[in-house]
């Protein structure tokens, strides 16, 4: 009797995949300011003469985006473990954590932490000088990490309690169940929700011009108030965060494809 055919199935995205993953999604973004700058240096005035300094502040957008975007999600994982705890004293510090983010706008926080964070260490004892950049990376870490931990503790609620009894039956403890049995199935959960996080978070790095971060919006500016052409000055910056999300989307909806392939 032979067997029915069965369809090939695609593999999990492993360590060289996501490899070529990475290094694939930097050579299209390098690829993509070659584009734009080539683009923008033809344009009229009042963008061809400064197109530079609009992918220059492409650059420093992107560079907040990923920075910003790994520490939040280093943040998130931690807080949103927390969040499902049994123990209310580990629940408390991530529950105001989130409560504070999550409630105040994003500007105050930047300018919170470039403004008050400094002297506020100075007076116990701590000397800590924030730049531009490093500033608008706490915020938006810290913005963004209360967003992902809330996703992140709604994906470790949707993986059945079960798993987590079995574990701790076959001798696995609390950390271990959580680091090699739940945590990994709830990241193949939420990943589409996180990928939108990031792409919200390329947008929201705007606000880091409050500061006099030299990112796409500030180096917008400048080019606005130096020609007294609006209009022009903002379809270029508009144009240019489209091309950075679409590129980013592009990888990422290939990431959200392969993981959903790996949890099969």
């Amino acid at each position: 009797m032979t067997k029915p055919a069965t369809t090939p199935r695609q593999q999990p995205m492993g360590g060289g995949t996501l490899l070529l993953w990475f290094g694939g999604a930097a050579a299209a973004f390098l690829l993509l300011f070659l584009l734009i700058t080539i683009i923008l240096r033809q344009l009229p005035d009042p963008i061809g003469l400064r197109a530079d300094l609009f992918v220059e502040g492409a650059r420093m957008t992107l560079m907040l985006t990923l920075v910003s975007g790994v520490i939040g999600l280093i943040l998130g994982v931690v807080a949103g473990i927390q969040k499902t705890s049994a123990l209310w004293w580990v629940r408390l510090p991530a529950s105001i954590f989130i409560w504070l983010v999550r409630g105040t706008p994003l500007l105050v926080q930047i300018l919170f932490v470039y403004n008050a964070v400094p002297p506020l260490l100075k007076s116990i004892g701590i000397d800590l000088e924030l730049n531009e950049f490093w500033s608008a990376v706490v915020a938006l870490s810290l913005n963004v990490g209360a967003y992902n931990a809330e996703v992140i503790r709604a994906g470790i609620l949707a993986i059945p309690p079960g798993q987590g009894e079995a574990a701790r039956s076959l001798g696995l403890n609390g950390a271990q169940t959580m680091s090699t049995v739940v945590l990994p199935q709830a990241l193949r959960i939420v990943v589409p929700p996180l990928v939108n996080n990031l792409v919200a978070l390329l947008k929201d790095s705007s606000l880091a011009s409050s500061i006099a971060l030299l990112e796409l919006t500030l180096a917008g500016s400048r080019v606005s108030s130096e020609s007294f052409e609006p209009i022009p000055v903002l379809t270029t910056i508009a144009a240019v965060y489209l091309a950075l999300t679409t590129v980013m989307t592009l990888f990422t909806d290939q990431l959200e494809k392969r993981v959903k392939v790996g949890s099969r």
